[in-house]
């Protein structure tokens, strides 16, 4: 609060050097009530002017030194008293150019010694009283300069204590729920009324994500005020194409209502805006919502009967809220994912238990025929043909898995060279040809008459072909049709297999060839399979520079698979085999002795059982420790270790079977079941010549130990029987 101008006290500066003479000024201004300083030189008086400020300074012409006028320039040569008025009092008033200098400097008067005090008191109050006038005027701005910040300062701690509380509030209300459209809904009425007039969140159409606008806008007759409506679409193209705009940059676009009515015009209705129900819009602001440096949707803001405009404060808040609302939604997204995949595996873990499952019964049934007291031949065929059929089974299960986990991994590796289309299909159907005839179909398989070339890997060409056989045997009832037809558009080769099965529904075209994605599920499980045939297939085929896609018109119509290549241009023909060449009536030298290792009580004998029905000396050994002893006394030829030991694994014994000396030239085969690139360099580096994945086909094995007992040098690779390195001669 302003002091009262009757209670301030202003300065006068006295300055002479006579003594007497600041008697009689004291006597003269005394009764002005104000503070009366003295200075009797200059120098005096300038250290004053330094120390405070004054209303009026009285100042005596005559001095010696530093007289009256050279003090006055330095006073007025100082900003801050460079507007105090100054009294000149001189007994030589007649000296014109002195008194012309004097008002030069900024006198404001001249007064002849003896002075009157009446008029020296008077011309000193007028002074003095302008002075505290104009202090308290100044004081009275800076106190409405204080107040007015201080609103101005309120005001914006209140905005922003509001704009806290609602960025408050919305982050609790979209983190209240993982459910995507729920999100939406909120967020579209989280902006109306505190943000704009009309809302409209618009998502970015992707995967499991529809082109969805949620509207939210003020409505007095709705029952909390605000109405709401989600739209698929709307008519209002200028909206619409600002929207991508946005989507497409990235940022932020506003527009005036100058500008919105240019855009309305450039639709075509000529009428003020619409965003596209609630009130008339006369401001408008689209606002990115960006989550993982993509942009998954946008925020429309519309300004209207509040008359509000968006300046830069309500942006920020519109922009902090579209940066909190895209992190819930893309919260929401990657949880829906994440159900789904979940959903997926645990399907996934079912349909594998009840696959795998399945060949344990025959194959447990088989293996109570082979009892000691069956004597009947047709039985004993009957058991043998079920549990290796069985067995057949569950390897390709196994191997789908493989090949699943291999190409994810990007660790396959493909052969690419020119190949015959027919043999592709021959080999296909032949691989097929079992769960065709288990089901009675028919199968027509048309190729075009002139013989076509096809750019891709053989085996793996094959298994795609051969998959989507079995698929569409699979999903066709009984007694169904099956056509495999191929032709030539193009530089491509175009594959297409159609049956007259079950169909596929519109919605799971997207997902089918999604792994683990299965169209039907049924409690008795009669279709099979562990949804990773498709998405084989689509990964073996984009990997060999060609497309798939699936067709149908839905449930009951049947379905449609399309696989493209490229076409093999002028390429040499390449002969492929398909089969595995077998030794035929060898005999075996009666001398040559295999070590089987394996802490598999079960897997190690019934090994050893087939070795010894073709004439090798077999002995077992079930740890590491075990079998080093072994090798010591055996000296075997050749040795199948098991990677999977206790305490000391395959790779430990293996390298302490290399450092004896008498196993220089011993065959060493790792029996594993894993097959990655990795792992056969870890067999190859702990001394193994072969390395072969599990399961193991009998035949390959003896034809390995045969070849090496006949010849003792390299044996050919099968597809599971890698070898590792040059073996040296035997002595």
């Amino acid at each position: 609060m302003s002091t009262p101008l009757s209670q301030e006290r202003a300065g006068i500066l006295v300055v002479d050097d006579r003594p007497d003479k600041h008697v009689v000024y004291r006597a003269i201004l005394e009764e002005l009530g104000q503070d009366l300083v003295e200075a009797t030189s200059g120098e005096q008086a300038l250290k004053h002017v330094l120390h405070r400020d004054f209303a009026v300074i009285l100042l005596d012409v005559n001095m010696p030194g530093l007289d009256g006028l050279d003090t006055a320039a330095l006073i007025r040569g100082r900003k801050r008293s460079a507007h105090v008025p100054i009294i000149f009092v001189t007994a030589d008033y007649g000296d014109e150019i002195r008194t012309a200098r004097g008002y030069s400097l900024g006198a404001v008067d001249f007064m002849m010694s003896p002075i009157v005090p009446e008029v020296l008191r008077t011309k000193v109050k007028v002074f003095v009283d302008l002075y505290l006038l104009a202090r308290q005027a100044k004081r009275q701005a800076e106190e409405s300069a204080a107040l007015a910040a201080e609103r101005i300062a309120r005001d914006a701690a209140e905005r922003a204590s509001r704009q806290s509380a609602f960025l408050a509030d919305a982050s609790a209300a979209l983190s209240g729920s993982l459910i995507a459209s729920a999100t939406t809904r909120a967020l579209a009425r989280l902006a109306v009324p505190f943000l704009a007039d009309v809302s409209a969140l618009t998502l970015v159409e992707a995967e499991g994500v529809e082109p969805v606008t949620e509207l939210a806008w003020t409505d007095p007759e709705a029952p909390s005020g605000i109405a709401t409506e989600a739209l698929q679409t709307t008519a209002w193209l200028g909206w619409r194409h600002a929207v991508e705009r946005v989507i497409t940059s990235g940022k932020l676009e506003t527009f005036t209502p100058s500008h919105v009515l240019s855009i309305t015009a450039g639709a075509g209705s000529g009428s003020p805006m619409v965003l596209p129900r609630g009130p008339q819009i006369t401001a408008l602001a689209l606002v990115p919502l960006i989550a993982r440096a993509r942009t998954i949707g946008v925020l429309s803001l519309g300004m209207g009967p509040s008359e509000r405009t968006f300046d830069s404060e309500l942006l920020d808040v519109a922009t902090d809220l579209a940066g909190r609302a895209a992190i819930a939604l893309d919260n929401a997204f990657l949880y829906r994912t994440l159900h789904e995949q979940d959903r997926r595996k645990n399907e996934f873990l079912a349909m594998l238990s009840h696959e795998l499952r399945n060949p344990l019964a025959p194959i447990t049934n088989a293996a109570h025929m082979l009892q000691p007291n069956e004597t009947d031949p047709r039985r004993i065929t009957w058991a043998k043909e079920v549990i290796s059929r069985q067995v057949r089974q569950l390897a390709r299960l196994v191997d789908d898995l493989l090949d699943v986990s291999r190409i994810t991994q990007g660790k396959i590796e493909l052969k690419i060279e020119s190949i015959e289309v027919s043999e592709v299909v021959n080999a296909a159907v032949e691989t097929a040809r079992p769960m065709l005839d288990s089901q009675e179909h028919a199968l027509a398989v048309v190729l075009p008459a002139q013989p076509l070339r096809i750019k891709g890997d053989f085996t793996r060409l094959a298994q795609v072909l051969g998959n989507l056989l079995n698929n569409a045997a699979k999903y066709t009832d009984r007694n169904g049709r099956i056509e495999l037809t191929v032709g030539h558009e193009e530089s491509q080769i175009v594959f297409r297999v159609r049956d007259s099965g079950i169909g596929i529904p519109p919605d799971a075209l997207g997902t089918i060839f999604e792994l683990f994605a299965q169209v039907q599920q049924t409690l008795d499980r009669s279709r099979g399979g562990l949804g990773i045939g498709l998405t084989l297939v689509k990964r073996l085929v984009e990997m060999q520079g060609g497309t798939v896609a699936a067709h149908s018109e839905g449930y009951g119509c049947g379905s449609e698979f399309v696989v493209r290549l490229p076409e093999a241009i002028d390429a040499a023909p390449t002969k492929t085999s398909l089969t595995q060449s077998k030794p035929g009536g060898e005999s075996v030298d009666a001398s040559y002795r295999v070590l089987v290792v394996d802490d598999n009580v079960d897997a190690a004998e019934s090994m050893a059982m087939i070795l010894r029905l073709d004439g090798y000396v077999v002995q077992l050994a079930f740890d590491g420790e075990v079998a080093l002893d072994a090798v010591r006394n055996l000296a075997p030829d050749a040795i199948l270790l098991d990677i999977g030991l206790p305490r000391m694994d395959g790779f430990q014994v293996a390298e302490r079977i290399r450092a004896l000396p008498s196993c220089a030239s011993t065959l060493l085969v790792a029996i594993t079941g894993y097959g990655q690139p990795e792992d056969l360099e870890r067999s190859r580096r702990a001394g193994f010549d072969r390395h072969i994945v599990k399961p193991i086909d009998p035949s390959l094995l003896t034809q390995m130990l045969a070849e090496h007992c006949r010849s003792r040098t390299t044996v050919n690779s099968t597809e599971n029987v890698v070898p590792l390195r040059k073996r040296p001669a035997a002595n």
